[in-house]
């Protein structure tokens, strides 16, 4: 069985993933939490991708413009973060993500953008009580 460049990726994110994971067992609790928050989802998925990616040939390359489109996305959802801070863009983001590139229906994507922004709601602002900026946008007009 030959390893694929996609499978080489994933093997190394998920070692990346569990050396987190590794270094933050030994920390404080408080610090160690987004470590392991992020690093055990990670770990389990790249670990998954590892699977799917060995399981089944890579397609042919997407090209540039679906890399660019990626990128274009990301780039969105960061210039989104800065102007309206993290509780606005995740589902704001979500919801233009699902609607203008996904295609999908509009009541799937507020569906969708409303358990986003319920999800990030209950953990990060409820549950961890994690103080996020409120964005440019706010501060210009306050």
């Amino acid at each position: 069985m030959r390893l694929s460049a996609a499978a080489l990726f994933s093997l190394a994110l998920a070692a990346l993933a569990a050396f987190a994971v590794y270094k933050a067992l030994s920390w404080p609790p408080k610090a160690a939490l987004f470590p392991l928050v992020m690093g055990i989802p990670l770990l389990v998925l790249a670990l998954a991708q590892v699977l799917v990616d060995l399981r089944h040939p890579p397609r042919a390359a997407a090209g540039w413009r679906r890399s660019l489109v990626v990128f274009a996305w990301m780039a969105v959802f960061i210039v989104l973060v800065l102007l309206a801070g993290f509780p606005v863009a995740v589902p704001v983001f979500v919801f233009a993500y699902l609607l203008l590139e996904s295609r999908e229906r509009f009541g799937l994507a507020l569906t969708l953008a409303a358990a986003a922004w319920g999800f990030f709601h209950l953990l990060f602002e409820r549950l961890l009580h994690f103080p996020f900026d409120a964005g440019l946008i706010r501060d210009w007009f306050q």
